[in-house]
């Protein structure tokens, strides 16, 4: 017989139990949605993850104080006040892999602009702490370098901070007050969106290092310094000559513990990459499982029309089929089975999935090699569970199957 005269038969077989081939169908169909679905949200997961620490800087290496032992009692990390401006100036012009540097110094305070008031973080820094976060001012200008070594009393303000003080108002020019000291406005700093590490990204105000130091916290050391290093490539290497020269400079032995600690977002983005595939491949491996449900499923409807057709199998093979024609004819049922269930399957993963990034806010990607795999392992498990039926139809004796009633 040609394909089709196969494929005929094998239509009409189907049409005639049309909500018993439905519903075998629905557990192709889930579970081939629920692959595509799952394995968008992990990817948009993942995308997010990385966009929000490329939202933190690229190239990024960042040096806290370390612990501190006292009286044999060790402090947590950044009980040490050792570290301070200059020496993120000798990084700056002593380690050849450092692009900028820019010392900073944190605190919380209230900030107040007319009758609003916004309680937010503090940050004092330099001029090139916008180009190392990758940061631009949406309005007005951002710290300068005059600031600093004047010690002006000038800020720039996170978007949240200037939506919560003036509303749709343009805050550049105006006068708002940090620990009940004049601060000038001269810049609001573009959205970056989402959560950061610490807090809301857009939550800061951000002014002079100097300033900050003198009038708002009244210290001499620095909380941080965070560098840019020319290329992924040199991190690690500008790591360990950071670390040479602070020793140098914090006069500490060899054998002694380092009183700071340096991290990099290479190692954050690292780590996030590997949790996010580890999730991604959980619930892909999770959702496959209806897929194999679905197709137990195939064989089960197909063993039953085996049963049920054994007559007409009877009558086909005694006027001429042979083998063959019935093991292909029961493989092309169960393959257009799970190739329909597959093809809806992959049009509901993928409404599913923009249905969750519509609804609740969560970034989803839908990849082609996901909706490739999705379809394909359907395809592979409609034809090897439809196998068994098929080749049990073929091996009918064609007498014994005309006596059957």
């Amino acid at each position: 017989m040609n394909w089709g005269a196969l494929l005929s038969l094998g239509a009409q077989a189907l049409s005639r139990n049309r909500m018993r081939s439905a519903l075998t169908v629905l557990g192709i169909v889930i579970g081939v949605a629920a692959v595509i679905a799952t394995l968008a949200i992990g990817q948009g997961a993942r995308a997010a993850v990385q966009a929000q620490i490329r939202a933190l800087g690229a190239n990024t290496l960042t040096v806290l104080p370390g612990t501190v032992t006292a009286g044999g009692a060790r402090g947590g990390m950044g009980g040490i006040t050792t570290m301070t401006i200059e020496d993120a100036t000798a990084i700056k012009n002593e380690v050849p892999a450092i692009e900028m540097v820019a010392p900073t110094v944190r605190t919380v305070a209230q900030t107040v602009y007319g009758n609003a008031n916004w309680s937010t973080s503090i940050q004092g820094t330099t001029p090139d702490f916008a180009a190392i976060r990758q940061w631009p001012v949406d309005k007005g200008v951002f710290i300068t370098d005059s600031d600093v070594r004047g010690a002006a009393k000038v800020a720039v303000l996170g978007s949240n901070v200037a939506k919560e003080l003036f509303g749709e108002d343009d805050p550049v020019g105006a006068i708002v007050r940090i620990k009940d000291i004049p601060f000038k406005v001269v810049g609001v700093l573009t959205s970056k969106g989402g959560q950061g590490f610490g807090g809301n990204n857009d939550d800061v105000a951000i002014v002079p290092i100097t300033t900050a130091q003198r009038r708002l916290l009244g210290i001499t050391h620095v909380n941080s310094i965070l560098t840019s290093v020319v290329s992924e490539s040199q991190v690690n290497s500008a790591g360990d000559q950071i670390s040479d020269l602070l020793r140098i400079r914090h006069r500490i032995r060899p054998g002694d513990n380092d009183d700071f600690f340096i991290f990099t977002l290479l190692e954050i983005a690292s780590s996030a990459e590997q949790t996010s595939k580890v999730m991604t491949l959980l619930l892909a491996s999770v959702a496959a499982v209806s897929l194999l449900v679905g197709g137990i499923g195939i064989m089960n409807i197909m063993l039953v029309s085996v049963t049920e057709r054994t007559r007409e199998i009877g009558i086909r093979r005694a006027i001429g089929a042979r083998r063959r024609d019935i093991l292909m004819q029961f493989l092309l049922e169960s393959a257009f089975l799970s190739l329909a269930g597959g093809a809806l399957g992959v049009l509901l993963g993928i409404a599913a999935a923009s249905l969750v990034s519509q609804l609740a806010r969560w970034p989803t990607v839908v990849q082609p090699g996901a909706v490739m795999l999705a379809f394909g392992f359907a395809s592979l498990v409609g034809l090897f569970f439809g196998f068994y039926p098929a080749r049990r139809a073929s091996l009918l004796d064609p007498i014994e199957a005309l006596r059957y009633e």
